[in-house]
């Protein structure tokens, strides 16, 4: 069983959501972005979505977007993402990690190849085509998004737009299988630049565990979509 698939199981188990946060890898620098990284799981991080630093991240939000000029400028390379992941497993064998990005640096960098180094990096998943970090969206869009989706697969289904605060994480954990928050993370990071490494570390983790705290908490009183449509 696949260390997302083992996860997934054990929250179910659990009667709770994953918490998913995501940060893009190099930012600000390659060094505080692997402090951030390495703590997440022990702030609340269930699984870890990493952000594939492109030049042109036209499909995000403002905030991934600036995240991904701020990472490139420090010397990310999609080398380096996956030379930190792999770092990153020598500690941690246990939380999954999925890759988002662009086609662009994957065709760059080779399909085959790439798929070859994302796997023997420890590399559980990759994301797929969707606009991030934009607006809120309405818990009845959401609960109606579920039950359809839920209709035709089992798999874990996660949301991840539009969610900034501990109250919005704990409405979208009553319905989903997972939240993942974005946009929020890499604004804390933005935000705290002038502080230095330390202050953007402490920060973010502070964020996560109030994100992960609420997901966590909603999560065991999980309401269905089925249920609340009822």
């Amino acid at each position: 069983m696949s260390r997302l698939a083992q996860t997934f199981a054990r929250l179910k188990k659990e009667g709770r959501a994953a918490f998913v946060p995501f940060i893009t890898a190099g930012d600000p620098d390659m060094d505080t972005s692997f402090a951030i990284l390495e703590r997440l799981p022990a702030a609340g991080a269930d699984v870890i979505e990493l952000g594939l630093p492109f030049t042109d991240p036209m499909a995000d939000g403002p905030a991934v977007q600036a995240a991904s000029v701020r990472a490139l400028a420090a010397g990310a390379t999609t080398a380096k993402v996956l030379k930190m992941v792999e770092r990153f497993r020598k500690t941690d064998k246990t939380t999954p990690i999925v890759l988002m990005g662009y086609y662009n640096p994957i065709h760059a960098y080779g399909t085959a190849r790439f798929a070859r180094d994302v796997a023997a990096a420890g590399v559980d998943g990759l994301s797929v085509a969707g606009v991030t970090g934009t607006k809120a969206v309405p818990e009845d869009e959401v609960r109606a998004a579920m039950t359809r989706v839920k209709a035709a697969t089992g798999l874990p289904c996660t949301v991840g737009f539009g969610i900034r605060t501990p109250e919005q994480a704990a409405a979208i954990a009553a319905l989903a299988d997972g939240v993942v928050v974005g946009s929020a993370i890499v604004g804390r990071v933005a935000a705290n630049l002038e502080a230095g490494r330390d202050k953007i570390v402490a920060e973010v983790l502070e964020l996560t565990r109030a994100l992960a705290g609420s997901t966590h908490a909603a999560g065991r009183d999980k309401v269905s979509p089925e249920k609340a449509n009822a």
